[in-house]
């Protein structure tokens, strides 16, 4: 039985909370200068709003009845097959390594992108499972990947 839901995994968004608690803990009482103490601080900050929406916003994708759900920070959308144009992974290379990206565009004109981090898993498997669900149009062309 293949996944039908994808989600950032739950030890790395732990792990980036206790990040974010260590360098609040540093900031207030390692950092001796203001302006050290600001930057951390703020670093810290960022990181745990980070961690806690990646938390609420979990799971991120998912196959539900004949709908496809994508969970925002803010809402969760409804895709039917009706409502994806299409579905594919662009590849690119970055700092000497291949990063994938899950691209859903939808037909009223919005650009859904989502990474690694955000399905716990490589892309591809993602593409292959909603390719077999019948949400990718020209499922079994090719033309997705």
């Amino acid at each position: 039985m293949q996944q039908t839901q994808w989600q950032p995994k739950t030890a790395a968004i732990v792990v980036a909370g206790i990040a974010a608690v260590l360098l609040a803990i540093g900031a207030v009482t390692l950092v001796t200068d203001v302006p050290g103490q600001i930057l951390v601080g703020t670093a810290a900050v960022g990181l745990l709003v980070f961690a806690v929406m990646s938390w609420i916003a979990r799971p991120k994708l998912a196959i539900f009845q004949d709908t496809l759900r994508y969970r925002g920070w803010w809402q969760v959308r409804q895709l039917t097959r009706a409502d994806i144009n299409r579905i594919r992974i662009t590849e690119f290379r970055r700092i000497g390594r291949t990063v994938r990206l899950l691209e859903i565009d939808t037909t009223d004109d919005r650009l859904l992108v989502l990474s690694r981090w955000d399905l716990g898993v490589e892309p591809l498997h993602v593409l292959d499972a909603l390719t077999d669900a019948g949400f990718a149009p020209g499922a079994g062309s090719g033309g997705n990947r």
